[in-house]
């Protein structure tokens, strides 16, 4: 070996330890990896943070900012709230589940599905008075399956393309991936739904928080020209069942009624009292059409124009709130902002909540014009709790957000434009439509990740320009010498599987990639298929919960141990390697 090779040998050895030992963020390892080869001059310095301009992590970026638009107009929730019923049997619910997160993380980052639908699953669990456990796992292995279909539902797909195309001369397109992708996904999701999520270990630990659950007591008014406009207050109770919120009765014209109201029908300007969370108070308005105020105050709210922000705040004894109303001290008119529902230790608060006299303690929840949370916390004099991320749906730019992203896709499938300019000009579009507001646009970007893609993509092209990848190649072909082409595609596979299960899925399709492409050029056979190969085994991590971010994402809400992953993972990555090796060979022939 070469003193080059033999110093990233040594960096990426010690990257991999650092990794699997997780003392240190994933990002600041590789990118002080980075730093260190330049130092030592196996990284040029001119070419040292060329990974930061790579498409592979531009498109990283982007599909991430696309999937918070996507969220933000409500395309999520409108496909979750008509599926999702907390009365199906554990089975049929994964089952639905596993095959909304499949088809979602086709065309979104999975990682972003994730993030939407485990929410989603967690409430219907706890509707269903059963432990998230049994189907949060089977949710983050359906995910990463289905993001082995299409170029964007995962990044290992996106960097292969981008390999493909350096050393190749041309990337691979959207859909691919999705012949064998597609056939690994349907046999794996078949397995989680069915077999699978009977070897999670049941435990009576409910992982859910009491933060989490913290109710308020809100209004939300009937628009003119609502789709509820004539029907029974009773006629509501189904979706209010589905959203998780409890209907108190209704005010009309200030009058309060309670019980009597069921069989009233609903007129506009009427306000219905509810008790809900704020993310189920969000899905209420959203899938019934509801304001959170009347027509005078959604005006004053909205007169920026830059959109509305959620903050949840408490009354001190020293707040201007403290012995009056909203209404008293000019909330509306003097902040543009509106009181959207009280929490007050679980007493039952009797007027209207703007009429409502507040005490120190009690919670609120405040509808301000973005950007001013800040002064209008100041101002009350309120003490802000802990951002949880709380966000209002712009639903009436549903559609909108939906066709702006399929048409990005449908640009960039037939290649009509460049994956990463149609993405880009899809988050131009969803910040000029005001669906990401621009203050926003940078926060939905997960940074670490960018970074660590950014660091290594520069310390794999120069594992591959100093021979390193020639010489794993070399070894893996020693090892299976005089065997069919088809075994030693098998063995890089499971190699692959092996080393994603431990470490970061880019890391491993970094170095795996160009290994994949040298093992072939040896054996004169066709890249491609070695390419696909590296493609699924790479996403394939169902062994430990650090080997994708997902399985991550779920160890707490789900209450799991290191080792309840391996009982379902390691069969679903026999399966994956089983179907997909025939699959390799059919579409992408040797």
């Amino acid at each position: 070996m070469t003193p080059d090779q033999i110093i990233l040998f040594t960096l990426f050895a010690a990257v991999f330890g650092m990794l699997l030992w997780g003392r240190f963020r994933y990002d600041l390892v590789a990118f002080s990896a980075l730093m260190i080869a330049v130092v030592l001059g196996v990284v040029d310095s001119e070419n040292a943070f060329d990974g930061f301009g790579h498409p592979a992590t531009l498109v990283v970026a982007l599909v991430l900012v696309v999937s918070a638009g996507l969220v933000r107009s409500g395309a999520v929730l409108l496909i979750t709230r008509t599926l999702v019923d907390a009365s199906r049997s554990l089975g049929a619910h994964i089952t639905l589940m596993g095959v909304i997160g499949g088809v979602m993380s086709a065309f979104m980052n999975n990682v972003a599905a994730l993030a939407l639908l485990m929410p989603v699953d967690i409430q219907t669990a706890r509707k269903a008075k059963r432990n998230p456990g049994l189907s949060l796992m089977p949710l983050s292995f359906a995910t990463i399956l289905g993001g082995m279909v299409t170029l964007i539902g995962t990044p290992p797909n996106i960097i292969i393309a981008s390999i493909r195309q350096e050393s190749l001369g041309a990337p691979f397109r959207m859909f691919d991936f999705a012949p064998v992708g597609g056939i690994a996904a349907v046999a794996g999701l078949a397995f989680v739904a069915l077999i699978g999520w009977r070897f999670i270990p049941a435990r009576e630990h409910n992982a859910l928080q009491p933060e989490d659950l913290s109710q308020y007591i809100a209004e939300l008014t009937v628009p003119e020209g609502n789709s509820q406009i004539g029907k029974r207050l009773a006629e509501l109770q189904e979706a209010a069942d589905k959203a998780d919120v409890v209907i108190l009765g209704l005010i009309r014209e200030g009058n309060r009624m309670y019980g009597q109201a069921r069989n009233v029908s609903l007129k506009q300007g009427d306000a219905l009292v509810l008790e809900a969370t704020p993310d189920a108070l969000d899905e209420f308005r959203t899938t019934l059409g509801l304001n959170v105020t009347d027509a005078d105050r959604e005006e004053l709210l909205k007169a920026g124009g830059e959109g509305v922000e959620i903050v949840e705040v408490v009354v001190t004894p020293d707040s201007r709130l403290h012995g009056r109303s909203a209404q008293a001290v000019g909330l509306s008119w003097r902040q543009r902002s509106v009181l959207l529902g009280i929490s007050r230790r679980g007493r039952r608060i009797t007027s209207q909540l703007r009429k409502t006299e507040l005490q120190a303690g009690d919670i609120l929840l405040l509808l301000v014009p973005r950007d001013t949370a800040a002064h209008v916390v100041e101002w009350l004099g309120v003490l802000p709790l802990a951002d949880r991320g709380l966000a209002v749906t712009e639903d009436s730019k549903v559609w909108l957000a939906i066709g702006l992203f399929a048409g990005g896709v449908t640009a960039a499938s037939f290649g009509l434009i460049y994956l990463p300019v149609a993405l880009g000009l899809v988050v131009v579009a969803y910040v000029l439509a005001r669906i990401v507001p621009l203050s926003e646009l940078y926060t939905h970007i997960e940074w670490p990740v960018i970074v660590l893609l950014g660091s290594m993509i520069p310390l794999g092209a120069a594992l591959e320009t100093s021979g390193g990848t020639e010489l794993i190649a070399n070894a893996l072909i020693g090892l299976t010498d005089g065997m069919p082409a088809w075994v030693v595609l098998t063995v890089l596979m499971i190699v692959t599987m092996t080393l994603s299960d431990v470490l970061n899925n880019t890391a491993t399709t970094i170095v795996a990639a160009p290994v994949g492409i040298t093992m072939a050029q040896t054996l004169d056979v066709s890249p491609d298929p070695f390419l696909m190969a590296v493609a699924v085994a790479a996403s394939s991590a169902f062994l430990t919960p650090i080997g994708h971010k997902n399985n991550t994402l779920i160890l707490g809400p789900g209450g799991y141990s290191f080792g309840d992953y391996w009982r379902m993972g390691l069969p679903l990555e026999i399966i994956v390697v089983a179907v997909s090796i025939p699959a390799i060979l059919v579409f992408w022939p040797l």
